[in-house]
Formats: structure tokens, C-alpha cells, sequence
């Protein structure tokens, strides 16, 4: 065996013993030391750390803000109704060592367990609240309460802490909702019927007062139209009266000739009069000036 190999042996030896000795843990990590499957160091801090090769192992786990989505489930409030809710938290490690003796520094373990407590805590939630409270009226309250809850009992068994619990969404189970559904449309068409009804009849009652102006106008219109030409026609006959009174001789004159035109301005007329009537005064009297 030539010295170059030795060499290129012992480098490798070197270089598997130095990769087995020096680890890293980092800012976003989490770490425990186990020797022969027995913790020895608990919660590693971030930074270049050393162990005994092939005796020692570091198991690393994620240190950040982690979310578990829980499966929708069914819970009953205090009224017995039935809802679909569908919710998430947000957790992180908190203790590293009792994380990992409850886990086995399993992140699916994890999640299962707290994706459980979370929907135990909200079925004891609900089962308290109307269905009111636990879809407006006291949601921020619920989350607040069960996150309180549960942290006091998965910090010390789990070695977890639940930053943040929120629900997604709450539905009615489908059996329900088409009766539902069914119960709000027929609601909503009985409510737009009575803004309807109550429309046409103040429309009624806008016309009816339209039309009643309306008459009341026309009427006082024509009363002072009639009153402004019986005036005219009161000032007209007084100013003719007056006219006729200085010669009436010429009065009846002028009334003969305004009646000749009238009788013969239509040539196919035929008129059946007297000679001597009145009618032909002015014709038969040529004496007249």
C-alpha cells in the first residue's frame, strides 16, 4: 500500500470521525443530546457543539410557530344544536425535554394530540355558549378562554405552548341546512311582500293626494278664469252700453247689418221671413239716415 493512500485513509477516518463529532444547532432549532437512547442534555442552545462519535445522538426539532389543522368535527351548543366547526392553532415547543418524552420528538404525534385537546376544548366550549354567542357574540372570548385552558395542561403533559386558537368556519350540518335555508328564504319573500304592500300603499296614497291637488287647481283656475271673464265681459257691455247710448238709432243700425251678414253669408241657406217684419227695417226704410 503506497503512502499516498495511508494518507488519503487516515484523512477520510479523520474526516468521518470530525463530521460525527461537531454538530450545529440553529437559531430556528431545538435540540437534545442522547447517549446509547438516554437524554443526557436537554434544550441545546444555537451554536457548534461537540459529542463522542457513534455514542452520542442530537435529535433537532423546529423552534418556530407551528399550525395544526384540526379535522372539522361536530359539537352542540347549550340549545342542543348541532354545528360543523372547523378550527386551527397555532403552537410552539416550549419545554424540549417534555416534548420530547411525551412526542418522542415527533411532529405528527404532536399535532395529533393537540389537534384532539383543541376539539375537546371546543366541544366543552360550546356545549356553555347559545349559537349566537359562538358565531358572533362571544367568539374573541371562546378562543381566549379555551387557549388558557389548554395551555395549562399541554405545557406541563406535552411540553407545549398553543399560541393562538381560531375557528375557520362553523356550518350547519347538511341534513339542517336545506331546512334552514328553506326557513330563511321563506322569511325574506314574507319581509320584501310587506315592503311591497307597504310601498303600493304609500304610492296609493301619493297619488291619490296628487290627484286631489290636481282637482283643486283645475278647479280654482277655472273659478278665476270665469271670474276674470265675467269681469271682462261686465266692463265690455258697459263700455257698448255707454258707446250705443250716445246714438241708438246707429246701434240698431250696426246690430241689422251684423245680423244681414250672418243670415246671408251662406248662399245655399234659404230664409223664410215676413216683408214687413222687422228684419227688413232698414231695407224697406230708405227714409232712414
Amino acid at each position: 500500500m503506497s503512502n499516498l493512500l495511508k494518507l488519503a485513509i487516515v484523512l477520510l477516518v479523520i474526516l468521518i470521525g470530525v463530521s460525527n463529532t461537531i454538530y450545529v444547532v440553529s437559531e430556528v432549532e431545538r435540540g437534545v443530546k442522547l447517549r446509547f437512547g438516554q437524554m443526557i442534555e436537554a434544550d441545546i442552545e444555537p451554536g457548534l457543539h461537540i459529542k463522542i462519535p457513534f455514542v452520542d445522538d442530537v435529535r433537532r426539532f423546529d423552534a418556530r410557530i407551528l399550525t395544526v389543522d384540526a379535522e372539522p368535527a361536530s359539537f352542540f351548543t347549550i340549545e342542543k344544536k348541532r354545528l360543523i366547526v372547523d378550527s386551527f392553532a397555532k403552537w410552539k415547543i416550549a419545554n424540549v425535554e417534555t416534548y420530547y418524552k411525551a412526542t418522542g420528538g415527533v411532529e405528527r404525534v404532536a399535532e395529533n394530540r393537540l389537534a384532539k385537546r383543541v376539539n375537546d376544548g371546543l366541544r366543552n366550549q360550546f356545549g356553555t355558549r347559545t349559537l349566537h354567542e359562538v358565531v358572533s357574540g362571544e367568539r374573541d372570548l371562546l378562543m381566549k378562554n379555551i387557549t388558557q385552558e389548554l395551555n395549562n395542561s399541554v405545557r406541563d403533559e406535552l411540553g407545549i405552548e398553543i399560541v393562538d386558537i381560531r375557528v375557520k368556519r362553523i356550518d350547519l350540518p347538511s341534513e339542517v341546512s336545506s331546512q334552514v335555508f328553506r326557513r330563511m328564504t321563506a322569511e325574506r319573500n314574507k319581509e320584501a311582500q310587506e315592503l311591497r304592500s307597504t310601498g303600493k300603499e304609500k304610492a296609493e296614497r301619493i297619488r291619490a293626494s296628487a290627484d286631489r291637488e290636481r282637482t283643486i287647481e283645475l278647479a280654482n283656475a277655472y273659478r278665476d278664469s270665469e271670474e276674470l271673464r265675467g269681469e271682462g265681459d261686465a266692463e265690455a257691455a258697459s263700455v257698448y252700453a255707454n258707446a250705443y247710448q250716445q246714438d241708438p238709432e246707429f246701434y240698431a243700425f250696426m246690430r241689422s247689418l251684423n245680423a244681414y251678414k250672418s243670415a246671408f253669408s251662406n248662399k245655399g241657406d234659404i230664409l223664410l221671413v215676413e216683408p214687413d217684419s222687422d228684419f227688413f227695417k232698414y231695407l224697406n226704410n230708405q227714409d232712414v239716415k
